[in-house]
């Protein structure tokens, strides 16, 4: 566990290191894409070297872009996962982990807490504009707004609660 927290904590110094370098070199910073999918694994796409699925625009992407080759999840489903990538902190530490209920449902009252500061959230601080696409599955927003998304730092979502 500690193996995978500090290569969240490469991950965030390696972001910081290009929003630092690029803001220097230019007075726009550079764009920021996160593709978290669920169930898809390393080696699925073609630029990670899958030799008969091809992913052309993903692939391109990687080429243009930031590329990471080590990476671990701090959990083996979505509701934990996601809550560890957007705070940086184990989710048992967020109350975003349980030992029976893996992922919060739609009965679910609980979500993201307040007081859990987001990626998106530093990043507005830095005068980005974010958007969350897709599945949010960090709180039913219909139970209680404050586990909305924008609640959370992002400008825009366009997806499902859960």
């Amino acid at each position: 566990m500690f193996r995978s927290l500090l290569q969240l904590c490469f991950l965030c110094i390696a972001l910081q290191a290009a929003l630092t370098s690029a803001a220097a070199s230019t007075d726009r910073p550079p764009n920021i894409v996160i593709i978290y999918a669920d169930d898809l694994g390393y080696g699925d796409l073609g630029c990670y070297g899958h030799p008969t699925i091809r992913t052309p625009n993903l692939d391109r992407m990687a080429a243009e872009g930031m590329r990471f080759t080590q990476f671990y999840s701090a959990a083996e489903v979505c509701t934990p996962s996601r809550a560890a990538l957007l705070t940086g902190r184990y989710p048992i530490r967020s109350g975003m982990c349980h030992d029976q209920v893996r992922v919060l449902r739609n009965n679910s009252t609980g979500g993201l807490p307040d007081v859990e500061v987001t990626l998106a959230e530093q990043l507005k601080e830095q005068g980005y504009r974010t958007a969350c696409i897709g599945k949010w599955h960090l709180g039913v927003w219909s139970n209680d707004p404050k586990h909305h998304p924008q609640h959370h730092g992002f400008d825009v979502h366009f997806g499902l609660p859960h």
